[in-house]
């Protein structure tokens, strides 16, 4: 390898599998390949579900051994979740799944003491059952917390156990629900008020921070030769995603694709407006002072649900199929809380269907028509809200993720939204994860230096905007009526 190309580890943790990708990057290029993929499978025990933590950090030592010789290592995953820690570092159990149901009904316990506008003008974040904040509010009476002195969110903790350092990385810290996006700094009126110990938390790291040094024991195992450096990245997968939307201007909306749709804009200040709240927006943190506006949508959760109560038949011959089925047949809001939970997606799709008047779809094809429509439907209307809520207007949709691999759902996007979509790089957490210590190591300028490196060396594909907007206005207005 050439002295003026450094090998960077992404480790890059998703709600259903992890992997380890290798960035190489130079003064003019950028390559990535995967090391190690493994999958990530929530466990459902007797007090509910959970992450299998330890698996995953087992693979992220396959990787890293299978990586090799790296310069630095960096680790992003899913947000709010979180490991215990006691006294002696030890960890109090598997953490919590975000979709366990311990969730129900403490919003509204929250509320009572800060009401939903107050808390969404103290904090910018969206509503959603799951922030970090409604999770510790539910924990609140447990043995585990009670025990706990160390909070850790999911890849702050591997982190730890790699480097024996602790540190709450910012944009992950973000998704809490317990950091003022203006002041970028904790929130600690709100957490005094609802009586959460912010001292559970380790000191802020800002991304491009080190945040320690492989162990002894660690190198040990991966057979790499220290010093290997741990790199604070955009420890939230979307903030090391939007890093890479390979934007060349800022008249532009980006769509996270992948379990998730994240849909908005990449902002200088978040809106906290009440017509911003009850639109349900979210103003999360990101590189460089920016601030990742944006929605929550179910997203490919909802095919990935199908697949699996379809045994997992071929996704290519689906998709051809579901092209043929004629479009907005049906369509149901893909933001609904109601398909949060796992199991019979199938029949709660119908069943929704059939509840607001419309064609029950019953093939997987017609089943996964109405999906893909509900979700280019879903990224319109964000794409749309964020715009007028922000005043913010553009002019191209950038989709990155694992969606991008999805040429119907990136065309039906397009011809939702009327705009252009460029769709790629698919690994975008990856490569804005390999970015960010690129940058920290000297090799990369600001965010716009390393979007143009990302544009002249990423596979990119556009589509233009087809067929009859009116059909997509109209669509929208039937699902606002029922």
């Amino acid at each position: 390898m050439s002295a003026d190309v450094k090998s960077y580890a992404a480790v890059d943790l998703g709600a259903s599998s992890g992997r380890v990708m290798v960035g190489r990057v130079g003064p003019d290029s950028l390559e990535l390949s995967e090391a190690h993929r493994f999958p990530n499978r929530p466990v459902r025990v007797p007090e509910g579900l959970r992450w299998d933590v330890l698996s995953l950090y087992g693979g992220v030592l396959d990787g890293l051994r299978a990586a090799s010789q790296v310069d630095s290592i960096g680790i992003d995953s899913w947000a709010v979740d979180y490991g215990l820690l006691d006294a002696d570092g030890a960890l109090l159990g598997n953490p919590v799944h975000y979709r366990d149901a311990r969730t129900e009904g403490v919003a509204e316990k929250v509320w009572a003491t800060v009401p939903a506008p107050e808390l969404y003008a103290a904090t910018g974040l969206q509503y959603a059952p799951f922030n970090t904040l409604y999770q510790l509010t539910a924990a609140r009476s447990t043995t585990q917390l009670a025990h706990a002195q160390r909070l850790l969110l999911i890849p702050d903790l591997l982190t730890y156990w790699l480097t024996g350092q602790q540190g709450t990385e910012l944009t992950n810290a973000s998704t809490t629900q317990l950091i003022d996006p203006r002041t970028r700094e904790w929130s600690y009126d709100i957490a005094a008020r609802l009586g959460i110990d912010l001292g559970l938390f380790a000191p802020l790291r800002q991304p491009g921070e080190t945040a320690g040094v492989l162990r002894a024991e660690v190198l040990e195992e991966t057979g790499l030769t220290g010093p290997v450096p741990v790199t604070a990245v955009g420890s939230h997968d979307t903030a090391s995603a939007v890093a890479a939307v390979p934007a060349t201007g800022e008249r532009f909306a980006y769509i996270c694709t992948g379990t998730w749709s994240l849909a908005g804009l990449e902002l200088d200040a978040p809106v906290l407006t009440e017509e911003s709240r009850t639109a349900n927006f979210t103003n999360e943190l990101g590189l460089d002072g920016t601030v990742r506006y944006l929605r929550n949508i179910m997203g490919l959760w909802l095919l990935q649900e199908c697949l699996r109560a379809w045994g997992d038949p071929d996704l290519g011959e689906l998709l051809l199929d579901a092209a043929k089925v004629p479009a907005l047949r049906s369509v149901v809001d893909a933001g609904d809380a109601a398909f949060l939970a796992p199991g019979r997606m199938p029949e709660r799709l119908a069943e929704a269907c059939r509840a607001s008047g419309q064609p029950v779809p019953e093939s997987p094809a017609e089943i996964t028509r109405c999906i893909l429509d509900s979700l280019a439907l879903a990224h319109r209307k964000a794409v749309e809200d964020a715009q007028r809520l922000a005043d913010h207007p553009v002019d191209v949709v950038h989709v990155v993720g694992g969606g991008t691999r999805n040429a119907l759902l990136c065309q039906l996007t397009a011809d939702a939204c009327g705009l252009p979509v460029v769709a790629g790089p698919t690994e975008a957490a990856a490569l804005g994860n390999v970015l960010v210590q690129a940058r920290a190591h000297g090799l990369v300028g600001d965010l716009a230096g390393g979007r143009r490196l990302l544009t002249r060396t990423q596979p990119l594909t556009r589509y233009e905007p087809r067929g009859d907007p009116e059909r997509w206005r109209e669509a929208q207005a039937r699902l606002a009526g029922s």
